[in-house]
């Protein structure tokens, strides 16, 4: 298999994407626009050929970069980046090389938030009242019907960047003041609730493979917005319902050899519903939660599914895992070293936040296992308690 990798020095975890596909016996060719001097060791091993690009959204040079990969090495088997932002560009590329995978027909599919809520229908799973918000007298009409709060939200983007909670009049009139003209937004009417995920990797026949699931503490819209830190757990069980779910709308979108990370409000009254879907593998550390949870390598896991059509399994998860970040600006109760002190023997994983992920994720974030999820929760309150 010829797999060309699209920048694959970032985020950082793409080496071990990289190094794994090699492992599975894949031709791994990477494009980005990193130096090659600059790639991670481990990288560079995994790396057949790099290929740089000046400017990784400018499409002639990728468009160039595959004739050249296929020029050279052969057939093209694969395209992919792991990542949200490439999504179109990588079914452009899909669709003129004709490689398998997400082509251009479909890939809107997965970026919208307004196209993803047919597939929600479909698949019979509850969803969020929802419409185009291009004006002002549209948002009233859609607010008379749901009520205050809403929602606002970018149609196609992840994460909660430009995310608002719209609670009265006063602040509809300033996000229509303020809002990018170049974004298409939505509104949903506001649910209470947390979120929690469906993850994993669903395979060539369609079939799940790997599953697992984490829950938020807190909104990330909140998290983002009033600049506080977050935490969340991975659970070694998934519950019933939200596992329905996830397979249910999986169905429905009908996607092959991906990963999926799959996002739903778990509410007060015990009600699932749909949020939004991506087919990439989730962030803020979770595939390493999913590793520490279930004890595997879902880096391998995913390179076997994907050069060796494996199928994996059976995965049973073994413990909690808990990830806590904190914020630089926060004034924090203990120290750093009074955390490695008091949890040291249940952090697996500890270190500085990527600026560009940190609005979420944080400046510094704690991942921790342990078998006692109230031991992870003491940890967590712990990490996160602030001075007076």
């Amino acid at each position: 298999m010829n797999f060309v990798f699209f920048s694959p020095h970032f985020p950082a975890n793409g080496a071990d994407f990289c190094d794994r596909l090699k492992k599975a016996g894949a031709t791994v060719l990477g494009i980005g626009d990193a130096p090659y001097d600059a790639l991670d060791g481990k990288l560079k091993a995994a790396l057949s050929e790099y290929y740089r690009v000046a400017d990784m959204e400018d499409y002639e040079p990728v468009f160039r970069a595959i004739g050249h990969f296929i020029h050279k090495w052969g057939r093209i088997d694969r395209f992919e980046s792991l990542n949200e932002h490439w999504l179109e560009l990588e079914a452009n590329i899909r669709t003129d090389f004709n490689i398998y995978g997400t082509k251009l027909d479909f890939v809107k599919n997965l970026k919208r938030k307004s196209r993803m809520r047919a597939f929600f229908r479909k698949s019979g799973v509850e969803t969020i009242a929802q419409r185009k918000c291009s004006d002002r007298a549209g948002a009233m009409t859609f607010i008379r019907r749901v009520g205050y709060p809403v929602v606002v939200k970018p149609d196609s983007g992840s994460g909660a960047s430009n995310t608002f909670k719209i609670s009265n009049a006063k602040e509809l009139d300033q996000f229509f003041r303020d809002k990018p003209e170049d974004v298409t937004f939505v509104m949903e009417q506001f649910i209470e609730g947390l979120v929690v995920t469906y993850d994993g990797l669903v395979n060539r026949d369609g079939e799940v493979v790997l599953a697992a699931s984490h829950r938020y503490d807190q909104s990330v819209m909140d998290v983002v917005n009033k600049d506080r830190h977050m935490s969340y757990t991975c659970f070694p069980r998934i519950r019933p319902v939200v596992e329905e779910a996830g397979r249910k709308i999986l169905k429905a979108f009908d996607v092959r050899e991906r990963f999926f990370h799959i996002e739903l409000f778990e509410t007060r009254d015990d009600r699932i519903i749909a949020l939004e879907v991506n087919m990439r593998p989730p962030g803020a550390w979770m595939t390493d939660a999913i590793n520490y949870t279930f004890d595997i390598d879902v880096y391998a896991a995913w390179a076997d599914m994907v050069v060796k059509d494996a199928a994996g399994g059976p995965y049973e998860g073994k413990y909690f895992t808990a990830y806590a970040s904190r914020k630089r600006h926060l004034d924090y109760l203990h120290s750093h070293a009074d955390v490695l002190a008091a949890h040291g023997d249940k952090i697996v994983h500890h270190q500085p936040i990527e600026e560009v992920f940190s609005r979420a994720m944080g400046n510094y974030a704690y991942q921790m296992r342990s078998k006692d999820q109230a031991e992870l929760r003491e940890a967590v309150a712990y990490i996160h308690a602030e001075k007076a």
